[in-house]
């Protein structure tokens, strides 16, 4: 090959290298690289370290908030997580002859518990499954989650235990299961639970009352019997003084994270308060059964 074709052919090269970049940088302003995103999965998204722990002094791994829809379930298990969350969301209903007053889970873990907690998410249930066995001041031991259902059938809805092996209870055990899907075992669940109001004011049951008639009544009755949109908070309707809601710090923390719902602004006093009076009113007495 001559040196002038040589020459020719490194120019014709060059020439189509570099209109080949100029039209790809032309193109790419009108072609989106980027249009195929990941898809959003529904388990729980990146678990992040934290502080270390105090006692132990080993890292402590926090969970992140976002737990599967029921409809999400496999095949296998969907109508089990169904009805769980379908006892949840209506106990009397779909829990029959189990439940002794009017009120239901939803009343204090809102939306079946699939929340966070805080300000008006309820008690979130969302990884229960992953914490339980846990310590329980009542028992002085571990329980599971059986136990612990069971202990708030006996005493928030003031009914019977559910026997384990039950359609009811599996039910349930698998929804827990289900909403805390991917959250490692004993992870540092921060939503869970409640969170005490650290107030040097001194409940107030007269002056609950009065806070009470202002801002309760409306949802909840006069005489805390319960409306259509509030349930009863005294009386054979209501949770018994073996519940956790009878103790005076856990409704008061309860009130102030989530009350009035949508709108949760009381003061810790007006909570502390409101919570004196309602825990002074009758209610039916929890008598616990020899095993």
């Amino acid at each position: 090959m001559k040196k002038n074709d040589i020459l020719f052919s490194l120019v014709v090269i060059l020439t189509f290298a570099i209109v080949g970049a100029f039209l790809s940088v032309i193109f790419s302003r009108f072609i989106d690289f980027g249009g195929v995103k990941a898809i959003q999965t529904s388990i729980p998204k990146q678990i992040i370290p934290a502080q270390k722990d105090s006692a132990t002094k080993q890292p402590v791994r926090v969970a992140a908030l976002n737990p599967p829809v029921p409809q999400d379930a496999p095949a296998d298990i969907k109508n089990a997580v169904i009805l769980g969350y379908n006892i949840m969301m209506d106990t009397s209903k779909y829990a029959a002859g189990y439940v002794g007053n009017k009120l239901k889970c939803a009343n204090c873990h809102f939306n079946g518990g699939i929340t966070g907690g805080g300000k008006n998410g309820g008690l979130s249930l969302v990884g229960v499954a992953a914490t339980y066995p846990k310590y329980q001041r009542r028992q002085d031991y571990a329980v599971d989650l059986i136990t612990q259902t069971n202990d708030c059938f006996e005493r928030s809805m003031n009914g019977k235990p559910l026997p384990p092996e039950s359609k009811e209870m599996t039910a349930i055990i698998t929804y827990y299961q289900w909403i805390s899907r991917g959250l490692p075992i004993y992870a540092d669940i921060r939503w869970l639970g409640l969170e005490h109001i650290q107030s040097a004011h001194s409940p107030d049951t007269v002056k609950g009352k009065q806070v009470f008639a202002q801002r309760c009544a409306m949802c909840h009755g006069n005489s805390g019997e319960g409306t259509q949109i509030g349930p009863p908070l005294w009386g054979n309707d209501s949770f018994n003084d073996g519940a956790g809601m009878h103790q005076l710090e856990n409704l008061a923390a309860f009130s102030h994270e989530n009350m009035p719902k949508g709108n949760p602004d009381l003061t810790a006093e007006d909570a502390l308060d409101i919570a004196a009076y309602v825990t002074s009113q009758p209610r039916n007495h929890f008598v616990l059964e020899k095993k």
